[in-house]
């Protein structure tokens, strides 16, 4: 069963929580992030995106940027812009976009369950991604940023989350991607308790939806500083990470859509020919056109829209990863016909979260960096749970989840 647990966080005060939190730090690069900081010295940015208060063009991963992190995120607690609770308490942090609002309760969750399979992750990591992040947790002695985490929904756990959020919030703001951010903090000790027992009882896993970099880094942390200590108890801050568990019936993926450089020597009637083996393709004109169903795919050539339905043969119903519309878009077109076998290392392909829309397809083909766009059905929240109960790994850039997690409304420490 899984480990939640309350914890003192550290937080903004509700006037300047508007300024100080931000997007996650890997959303973003160092000049984008310098424009979101400018006018703010309380921007989180400063201690998750330290090189914009560092000499430009500095490598990120230097020493001196990590030691900046650190100077800033003291600055931060010594002026009193974050100040920690008094008592272990969870958390509920909301969020609206297009008028649907879903609910995700912050708590600790343990790097043991990390460890021994009760989290589980539909992703692999990169080596030098979690270097990065367990340096910076480990200077910081901090998780700064929370991760985001699913699971299977509890009655009872939604009805207390319904009780609570009928009452003010302490944080509600909309920030300047125009999504809606809410935050309660739950200071009554039995309901915290209680919150505690579900999760023990009913939820018998978690699911990384995203920051996987992240929790790996985190679980890392907790496992080498429990190695370094003869003393551990098993109790110690560093053996948790944060967290905010949404529960899955609220939760919506995002398409996350594919765009190729050109067409492996190919013309575009021998592509389109190339095409019919594993599609049926159908011409839709000029008008953007969006799929509506599993595999059924929008393709972006040449100022036309096409429809392209997915042959039976070209995907297993009974293999979680079979199934999956990114899967047959890799085996059947961008390998067998365009030649791209390494989503991860190719630099012909780039990927383009739905959130941005079809539009941004259009553009970058139209303007000539891109030959053609392909877009996806969005994967379900069920497939994702099922690669993950299964123990598989989706292929790269299969989600995307909108919107994404503020930084800055509770940081947990680990000591």
């Amino acid at each position: 069963m899984a480990i939640v647990k309350p914890f003192r966080g550290w937080r903004p005060s509700p006037e300047i929580v508007k300024n100080l939190s931000c997007l996650p730090y890997d959303v973003m690069n160092s000049e984008e992030a310098a424009r979101m900081a400018e006018g703010k010295e309380c921007s989180l940015l400063r201690v998750t995106r330290s090189e914009i208060d560092c000499e430009k063009g500095i490598d990120v991963h230097s020493e001196i940027v990590y030691q900046k992190s650190v100077e800033n995120f003291r600055k931060f607690k010594e002026k009193g812009w974050l100040v920690q609770d008094g008592q272990p308490q969870f958390y509920i942090y909301a969020q609206t976009m297009n008028g649907r609002t879903q609910y995700g309760i912050v708590g600790c969750a343990a790097c043991s369950d990390y460890a021994n399979g009760v989290i589980k992750k539909h992703e692999l990591t990169r080596p030098d991604k979690e270097d990065d992040r367990m340096i910076h947790i480990n200077i910081n002695n901090a998780n700064i940023e929370p991760v985001f985490f699913s699971y299977k929904a509890v009655p009872e756990i939604d009805k207390i989350v319904k009780d609570i959020v009928s009452k003010p919030a302490e944080y509600d703001f909309i920030a300047e991607d125009g999504f809606g951010h809410h935050f309660w903090v739950i200071t009554d000790a039995a309901i915290n308790a209680r919150i505690e027992k579900l999760f023990a009882t009913k939820v018998p896993c978690t699911y990384v939806a995203d920051g996987h970099h992240r929790t790996a880094a985190a679980a890392r942390v907790g496992l080498e500083r429990q190695k370094a200590n003869p003393a551990h108890t098993g109790t110690e801050e560093y053996n948790f990470f944060m967290a905010v568990h949404f529960p899955d019936n609220q939760l919506a993926i995002i398409d996350y859509n594919r765009l190729v450089k050109d067409l492996n020597g190919l013309s575009e009637e021998g592509f389109l020919k190339a095409l019919g083996t594993a599609f049926i393709v159908e011409d839709k004109g000029s008008e953007i056109y969006k799929p509506s169903e599993l595999h059924e795919f929008s393709m972006y050539l040449s100022g036309k829209w096409y429809r392209l339905i997915a042959k039976q043969g070209t995907y297993n119903d009974a293999d979680p990863i079979g199934v999956l519309d990114v899967t047959v878009l890799s085996e059947h077109v961008l390998d067998k016909i365009l030649g791209i076998d390494d989503l991860r290392t190719s630099k012909r392909i780039d990927f383009v979260g739905g959130i941005r829309g079809l539009e941004e397809l259009k553009r970058r083909v139209d303007s000539g960096e891109m030959k053609v766009a392909f877009a996806l059905f969005p994967v379900s929240m069920k497939q994702l749970i099922d690669i993950a109960d299964s123990g598989n790994i989706m292929p790269p850039k299969t989600t995307w989840f909108e919107p994404k997690l503020r930084s800055g409304l509770v940081i947990h420490t680990l000591d």
